[in-house]
């Protein structure tokens, strides 16, 4: 059985571009004991995978050349010899980037399509909106009346972060790069204030915006952005840090040193990833969920059509060119 898979070419050196990716067509194999055959129907892209192209020590392996790149995927089995899954099942897993996968039936989990569509269990009611829950209320603790910044706010992150915020009754600020984004974060997710970082200075902007500073910054971007925010961080602020995007192409990411804001503000600044939460995907899931049900929680979505927009669709990831959760349909 003849299908595609597209695997890393080459580690880029800054930005990546088409030729860090190759297409090949691939056999796969007969299914063994335990085994289901699927085909893709969702594929997610996401910033972390950067990090990932290169051969450097990070939380998780590097891909390899001449491999397949993995990531989240939605698919549906084909095939099965697992008494777990039958043939129609929708399942989502990190699995290679192919039209079709033979993978074993422990690897995927089974998910309910007649709850949402499956798409969210890539985005708001998957690891994405996992990471902004866990993140901004384990780290950020965001109580009633405090100020809340969120970078790269109309994100797949940032989107839900900031809804989360206003349900905790918190004042929420939003900073993006475009005039739509800036509309959608202000008149569709209920932000109280956006900041245009592409055309207003941002420490003039911040100053507008938070007049009494920062209490929790949930940090996607890092650079100039987060430089400006940690000069106004409130005392006892925290700073959960999700991302760092800005920086991910960049060959030597400079700025200024943070140790003495911590120390001024009194501020706790704190990385962290879902998986530190496993234990805790139920209750997550299950809060998103109702929120998403009741209408509390929007979610966006930017979709790309067919398995040969999977680059581009990466690519764009750097341009910012996304609302919501960028994902691949095919």
């Amino acid at each position: 059985m003849s299908e595609q898979q597209i695997v890393l070419a080459s580690r880029p050196e800054g930005r990546p571009t088409r030729d860090t990716f190759r297409y090949e067509t691939i056999e796969l194999d007969a299914l063994k004991a335990d085994q289901v055959l699927v085909e893709t129907l969702y594929i997610s892209v996401d910033p972390y995978m950067r990090g990932r192209m290169n051969d450097a020590r990070s939380y998780s392996q590097p891909f390899e050349l001449d491999a397949p790149i993995q990531g989240g995927v939605v698919a549906r089995v084909v095939e099965s010899t697992s008494d777990l899954l039958t043939v129609g099942d929708t399942v989502v897993g990190m699995l290679d980037w192919a039209t079709k996968s033979v993978v074993d039936a422990k690897q995927v989990r089974k998910i309910d399509a007649t709850l949402a569509p499956v798409s969210t269990a890539l985005g708001v009611l998957g690891m994405t909106g996992m990471t902004a829950y866990f993140g901004l209320l384990d780290i950020g603790n965001p109580q009633p009346g405090e100020t809340v910044v969120v970078s790269a706010a109309a994100g797949a992150v940032g989107s839900i972060v900031g809804q989360i915020a206003k349900i905790k009754g918190a004042r929420v600020v939003g900073i993006a790069g475009s005039a739509e984004k800036i509309q959608y974060l202000k008149e569709e997710l209920g932000f109280d204030e956006v900041i245009n970082y592409k055309t207003e200075q941002i420490g003039e902007a911040l100053d507008r915006t938070c007049p009494d500073g920062i209490d929790v910054y949930f940090e996607n971007v890092g650079g100039a952005i987060g430089d400006a925010v940690l000069d106004r961080l409130n005392p006892f602020a925290r700073v959960p840090v999700c991302g760092a995007i800005s920086g991910y192409n960049e060959q030597a990411d400079l700025g200024p040193r943070v140790q003495s804001k911590l120390i001024i503000a009194r501020a706790r600044m704190q990385g962290f990833l879902v998986g530190d939460y496993g234990k805790r995907f139920k209750e997550a899931a299950e809060q998103l969920g109702q929120w998403v049900s009741n209408g509390e929680l929007k979610y966006e979505e930017t979709i790309f059509e067919g398995f040969e927009q999977v680059p581009d669709a990466f690519l764009g990831l750097f341009d910012g060119s996304n609302t919501g959760k960028l994902l691949i349909k095919l």
